[in-house]
């Protein structure tokens, strides 16, 4: 992408990487960050990357559910369970300062959610929340339900941490690995599997048009509208 959106606030740091980052070093770069931000040292950051193949796991994350650690485990310190992430996956670092927003956590991961439903749509494909369900589900191939997106966050003095991620293209076989979020009955899916052809330049241009949208949803409390 040669230019961001001139809709994007310049008060927010709007960062693309198009190399691999290895999940330790954005863990490391997202906590110190995060305590910047608090201490008013600096800018909000939203972040688009990819990893390296990874198993993260959440503060819920059970033993059991790690079926076969065929890559590096990694503790997350996020909210859920195992969560994979891997090449042909494209995960969002959201760090933001919500005391200077409506302080409602809850609405933070509802308008999150939001921002990659409205952006799927863009793409043909219907998603949505599921209650009791973590991330975004939407249709698979077979007609069954299927997690095309996932969702795990953090707050640390009111400031965001971590965010989500969406299956573009990635190896689906790779998430066999864990039982994904705790969910074992339904399946994992992609937008290449759904036969839809998204690369990370086409999607961030997608997700971040739709910016401004999910920043003013954060300025009111969760249900407001």
């Amino acid at each position: 992408m040669d230019k961001l959106p001139d809709s994007l606030p310049e008060s927010i740091e709007w960062r693309r990487d198009d190399a691999p980052v290895p999940y330790r070093a954005a863990l490391d770069e997202m906590t110190a960050r995060n305590a910047a931000i608090a201490a008013g040292e600096a800018r909000e950051l939203v972040w688009l990357l990819e990893h390296p193949p990874v198993y993260t796991a959440g503060t819920s994350a059970a033993v059991a559910e790690l079926l076969d650690p065929r890559f590096e485990v990694v503790e997350a310190g996020r909210g859920g369970r195992y969560t994979y992430h891997g090449p042909g996956q494209r995960v969002g670092y959201v760090l933001l300062d919500l005391k200077r927003r409506a302080r409602d956590v809850r609405g933070f991961v509802h308008a999150l959610e939001g921002w990659v439903i409205a952006t799927l749509g863009d793409f043909g494909v219907e998603s949505w929340r599921s209650e009791g369900r973590i991330g975004i589900w939407c249709r698979d191939t077979d007609g069954r339900e299927a997690k095309i997106g996932a969702i795990g966050v953090r707050i640390r003095r009111w400031v965001t941490m971590h965010g989500f991620s969406v299956n573009l293209a990635p190896d689906l076989s790779h998430f066999s690995g864990i039982v994904p979020c705790g969910i074992e009955e339904f399946g994992v899916t992609s937008l290449q599997k759904l036969g839809v052809a998204v690369d990370f330049d086409t999607w961030d241009r997608a997700l971040l048009a739709r910016a401004p949208e999910f920043l003013a949803a954060l300025d009111k409390p969760c249900g407001q509208e």
